[in-house]
């Protein structure tokens, strides 16, 4: 994942987003959208000091199954500072030793949809059978996009911290 670089520090890779509570989407239509796809995410979140968010993540698509840490530390709502790389399964297995009690996994399937220059990411949570998540990565906080009419938005909800994946995780029972 290709994320834009701060001008100020000129070194750290920026996620900047957009995120909205949508109606559950039509499967069959996200099946039909030329580029879309299915994968299956469970996310833990780690131990830190507050200032950042640390997780790892296991990622199924296509029956291949990728590792991932991640870093995040917010800048403003829509942007955070955010550092990715692949692990092993044993250094994966290895820092999920270091998930954080508060916290369960956090199951969900992305489907991720191309959508004239972006892609839609729209995550489906087991606990949720009438709403949905959907986040579009940006370039600026600025940058102006468009949801086909088949995406039926309920309510943005960039930073409010209720739709972030570390409160969910949080509330699951």
């Amino acid at each position: 994942m290709s994320h834009p670089v701060s001008p100020l520090s000129g070194q750290e890779p920026l996620e900047i987003e957009r995120k909205f509570l949508i109606e559950y989407p039509d499967l069959s239509w996200l099946r039909q959208q030329p580029g879309s796809r299915r994968v299956e995410i469970v996310q833990t979140y780690l131990l830190s000091d507050g200032s950042s968010t640390r997780r790892v993540r296991s990622w199924t698509e296509a029956g291949r199954t990728a590792y991932i840490r991640t870093c995040k530390r917010a800048v403003s709502d829509r942007t955070r500072v955010e550092v990715e790389d692949e692990l092993s399964e044993a250094d994966y297995l290895a820092l999920l030793k270091e998930a954080d009690p508060a916290r369960h996994p956090l199951e969900k399937t992305r489907w991720c949809v191309p959508c004239g220059s972006h892609v839609l990411e729209i995550d489906l949570y087991p606990f949720w059978s009438d709403q949905a998540v959907l986040e579009v990565e940006l370039q600026s906080e600025e940058e102006e996009f468009l949801l086909p009419p088949e995406i039926r938005v309920i309510r943005e909800v960039t930073g409010d911290p209720r739709y972030l994946n570390s409160s969910l995780a949080h509330e699951l029972p």
